[in-house]
């Protein structure tokens, strides 16, 4: 699991570094001072868990992603969707989060499962007391249910009397039970039913932290293409591949490349081809990582752009208009969304049904979906 550091200042490299570094210094001066920042950020989070699918070689509808994340799903949600929405949702814990958490042991643990939290004490169970006493010891001589509760001491007592004469049975050697095969007494996660035996992710995860400080020597740009080509060359995380392009958000926001924001770094991977992403020759794959982070840097700027020039187009239409209406906060709420439904503006907004499709209409904004069973609108 070794993985052999390039030189990162081949003459092969050097352009690409150069238009990496230029697009997302770019990026970052507009989106920490953008007007639609807020909106910018929002939106590129569903489309990075989109387009992390997409890289995957799965295929998730963003408007379908909106109303998971909603709870106001159209049908049953697919595997696929569940997993898109949990990069969602690692995403955002990567925002709120310090520059860098990610990157240490304890931040992986989090995002991987292992760990819940730091300083948070467990929770205790409800515990009844049989002598009469109620849930958290207080007299239940006023409680309607204690005739039930003690039916049910009555019964876990037999049960108990019954298990205590069973294990004395069996106490005598001439009767004892089978011995029960090891491979049973694990627990299910080392079975292989989950997780794979000989695919040790700690120490996998140890030699792809191995490689940050030499990362770090490095420009951040070709420092976060190495992080990657690394995570892609070592698989740490079978369950969690598309952990790595996250990582390179939070490694470029670490070293203060993309301070405003964690980077999709998904939606410009998307554009490069597969064969280059995958090459045998490792230059051809930093040389597509650079361009991918370029197309990153790019597409930013472009949806800055776009939601610039929506946002002017729609306040015409705010004009004159009462202190109370609406429309600005559906105005927030289309910059901040890929695509918006009746529903989900009728929720947001406190507004009917028929009031959100009046709001749709006098803003002008553009139907989607192109969808019989639910119609959606935003900013293309």
């Amino acid at each position: 699991m070794r993985y052999e550091l390039p030189d990162p200042l081949h003459p092969t490299l050097l352009p690409a570094l150069i238009a990496a570094e230029d697009g997302l210094a770019r990026l970052d001066e507009r989106a920490a001072r953008h007007a639609v920042a807020e909106g910018f950020r929002e939106r590129g989070q569903f489309f990075d868990a989109v387009a992390a699918l997409w890289v995957a070689g799965e295929l998730v509808h963003v408007e379908d992603l909106v109303l998971h994340d909603s709870h106001m799903d159209a049908r049953a949600p697919s595997h696929e969707l569940t997993i898109a929405h949990a990069v969602l949702r690692a995403r955002r814990r990567l925002e709120l989060a310090e520059p860098g958490w990610a990157l240490s042991a304890a931040g992986l643990d989090v995002l991987r499962g292992e760990q819940t939290g730091q300083g948070l004490p467990a929770p205790t169970p409800p515990h009844f007391d049989t002598a009469g006493q109620g849930f958290g010891g207080e007299d239940t001589d006023d409680n309607p249910l204690a005739s039930e509760f003690a039916e049910l001491d009555a019964a876990l007592a037999r049960s108990q009397r019954l298990l205590d004469s069973h294990r004395e049975a069996f106490a005598d050697p001439e009767i004892a039970p089978p011995p029960v095969p090891r491979e049973r007494q694990e627990p299910m996660g080392q079975l292989g039913l989950l997780f794979d035996e000989e695919w040790d992710e700690r120490a996998r995860l140890d030699a792809w932290r191995a490689v940050l400080p030499l990362a770090d020597q490095l420009p951040a740009s070709i420092g976060a293409a190495i992080l990657f080509d690394t995570w892609e060359r070592i698989e740490p995380l079978r369950r969690m591949h598309w952990l790595g392009a996250l990582l390179v958000g939070d490694y470029l926001r670490f070293r203060g490349k993309v301070a405003s924001h964690v980077l999709a770094f998904n939606t410009g991977l998307r554009t490069i081809r597969h064969e280059r992403r995958r090459a045998k020759d490792r230059l051809t794959r930093l040389n597509a990582f650079l361009e991918a982070i370029s197309a990153t840097a790019d597409l930013g700027l472009k949806e800055l752009d776009r939601l610039s020039l929506a946002r002017t187009q729609m306040e015409i239409r705010l004009r004159d208009r009462r202190s109370n209406s609406n429309l600005p906060k559906l105005l927030e709420l289309v910059l901040s969304r890929p695509i918006v439904s009746s529903a989900l503006i009728s929720r947001q907004l406190g507004v009917t049904p028929r009031g959100a499709l009046n709001l749709v209409r006098e803003l002008g904004l553009r139907e989607m979906t192109g969808r019989g069973r639910y119609r959606g609108w935003g900013v293309l």
